[in-house]
């Protein structure tokens, strides 16, 4: 049974993740400031700017909850832009990644994966996006400090996988994050296009999160990796076609575009990951 040390699971997506790795097997334990409001695995309180605290907790030194662990998942972080002062959100966020990271080579862990962000697309594209559907091949556009954060979690763990070859870290760009009681709104947002329009009308359900990050776990590469995460299809029940008539009337549109389908490329993720998304609002409302 493999052993995952998960950061931030006592949040919106991090108790998916938690349910997720259980349900497949894994011995899992939770590290985060707020206490597990359900109890899926042991779970300690921990403050993540405080490197001391995060080495004893990944090297095995907390009692009852020792190592060694063979991956570790670190989502805990200020979750979005606004949330906080722009030099806390940069100074928490930045501040828990390296820890983490850090803590993680001293233990030899090889197997590391962490929330990026659709932010780091350039959200809430009031510049328009280079092309549609967006993926990871242009350079990221970050237009917040915590989209540049993630953008330097990203930067930050090519550098530590340049330094050791033998390391996978692996960054998922997860978009807007959704629980099946957030999709009665759905069918509301057709009427007004330019509501959804800062992040493409996509969306990720908390599921599918959840085996973006199991897969990454279970991934055979090495290296660091970016990659965007939602769902197949997207919040609308209008036609991508006719969005983009609308809101977006001179972005480039390569290849296909399926008539609801994501605007957010996936087939990165798909390739690398075997990533299939297997939920849907469509059938949930």
């Amino acid at each position: 049974m493999a052993k995952v040390l998960v950061t931030g699971g006592s949040g919106k997506l991090g108790r998916a993740v938690l349910r997720d790795l259980v349900q497949h097997g894994y011995d899992v334990l939770n590290l985060d400031q707020q206490a597990l409001p359900e109890p899926i695995c042991p779970s300690v309180r921990i403050d993540l700017t405080n490197f001391g605290e995060v080495s004893a907790a990944i090297l095995g030194g907390i009692d009852e909850r020792g190592g060694p662990f063979d991956a570790v998942v670190h989502l805990a972080a200020i979750p979005a832009p606004g949330l906080a002062a722009n030099a806390r959100t940069i100074t928490n966020n930045m501040s828990a990644s390296y820890n983490v990271f850090e803590a993680c080579r001293l233990a030899g862990i090889k197997n590391v994966v962490f929330a990026s962000s659709e932010t780091v697309l350039g959200l809430p594209f009031d510049t328009p996006p280079p092309y549609v559907p967006v993926d990871e091949d242009y350079f990221p556009r970050p237009e917040s400090a915590y989209s540049l954060g993630k953008l330097l979690d990203e930067t930050m763990a090519a550098q530590f996988c340049r330094w050791d070859p033998d390391l996978r870290m692996v960054g998922l760009r997860f978009s807007n994050v959704m629980y099946p009681e957030d999709y009665a709104a759905f069918p509301g947002f057709d009427t007004d296009p330019p509501r959804r329009k800062w992040n493409l009308w996509a969306y990720i359900d908390a599921r599918d999160g959840a085996q973006a990050v199991r897969r990454s776990i279970q991934a055979d590469f090495k290296g660091f990796e970016a990659f965007v995460i939602a769902n197949a299809d997207s919040v609308m029940s209008r036609s991508n076609m006719s969005l983009l008539a609308e809101v977006f009337p001179d972005v480039e549109q390569r290849g296909n575009i399926a008539t609801n389908s994501t605007l957010l490329s996936i087939d990165k993720a798909k390739r690398m990951l075997g990533y299939s998304p297997q939920f849907s609002w469509r059938n949930e409302v």
